[in-house]
């Protein structure tokens, strides 16, 4: 994926050590009227990057499928929203082997009531995993390690837009009031571009 580990304008947000699922075993801070409605994951586009071990299309859509209906299944708002997200790019290099696990999504966001794309671009997150131990981690682990991060940053980047864009509120609501309708029931899946938001650990 050309935009994967290139220069871009984004948000590099540096990931402190530890669990990626730490946070949810934490009181649950609500995210405004968020409730997870429907995930849809779809990898069509997926590309290995550098020296790494093969991981398959349905491992990655079920690693972060679980991700995110891990972290997300804690929010009890009153409206329902979904997540189209489509997994691009991954890099599970082997013990020993110089190089960095890495995982490239694609996310968009939908309101289900107005039947509207939160977001007309994807946003795209990016983890590039700088310190880790690989020794003592098989590459399941490595490919659940990256999907549950990843689902974090997604949380990240809706509490971002929370705070600046009023999302979750009735601010929100009134402003896709007027967006176009989108026909048919089942959920789009993320496009392959958009602005990102990388987490470098």
């Amino acid at each position: 994926m050309r935009h994967f580990l290139v220069a871009l304008p984004l948000l590099l947000a540096l990931a402190a050590c530890g669990s990626s699922t730490r946070d949810l075993e934490q009181p649950t801070e609500p995210l405004g009227d968020f409730r997870i409605g429907h995930i849809g994951v779809v990898a069509p586009n997926l590309q290995k990057l550098l020296v790494s071990r093969d991981a398959t299309e349905d491992e990655w859509i079920a690693a972060v499928t679980k991700a995110l209906g891990d972290r997300f299944s804690r929010f009890e708002g009153d409206k329902y929203y979904h997540l189209g997200v489509s997994v691009e790019a991954y890099s599970l290099p082997p013990p020993i082997i110089p190089g960095k696990s890495a995982l490239a999504l694609n996310v968009t966001l939908w309101d289900d009531a107005a039947r509207a794309k939160m977001n007309p671009e994807p946003k795209q997150i990016q983890i590039i995993k700088v310190f880790e131990s690989r020794i003592s981690k098989n590459r399941e682990e490595q490919l659940t390690g990256l999907a549950e991060e990843a689902a974090r940053y997604v949380e990240v980047w809706l509490r971002e837009m929370q705070e600046s864009d009023g999302w979750f509120t009735r601010a929100a609501e009134a402003s896709l009031s007027a967006a176009p309708e989108v026909s048919g029931t089942e959920l789009p899946a993320a496009a392959s571009d958009g602005a990102g938001l990388s987490a470098t650990r």
